[in-house]
């Protein structure tokens, strides 16, 4: 949240629907996906090509993605400082929710 009110979280199990309401526009959700999606891809490129820079552009990719999402779409500021364990494993779930036929893009109202 922009005005710092982000609430404290002791479990995984309390974070993920923060996580989720912090995602409910579309295209957000999309360029997490994609955002997760080529992390995993460039972590087996980097264990098949035995090339560590792959593993580089993971936090530029990660990162960059959601912050399109939070800034200029949602207009929150990214919990990935904050709870960055947390956040990392939020996206996770997020990805495996919206893989196809799991959870729709656009959140019913």
């Amino acid at each position: 949240m922009l005005n710092g009110s982000t609430p404290r979280y002791s479990s995984l199990q309390e974070f993920v629907p923060y996580c989720l309401s912090e995602h409910q526009d579309p295209t957000c959700r999309m360029l997490h996906f994609t955002g997760t999606g080529l992390i995993a891809l460039w972590i087996v490129l980097a264990v098949v090509t035995q090339n560590t820079w792959w593993l580089i552009l993971i936090p530029l990719v990660g990162h960059g993605f959601a912050s399109v999402g939070h800034t200029f779409l949602e207009r929150i500021e990214p919990a990935t400082f904050e709870f960055p364990f947390y956040r990392l494993a939020g996206d996770l779930n997020l990805f495996l929710r919206l893989h196809p036929g799991s959870k729709p893009f656009r959140p019913k109202a």
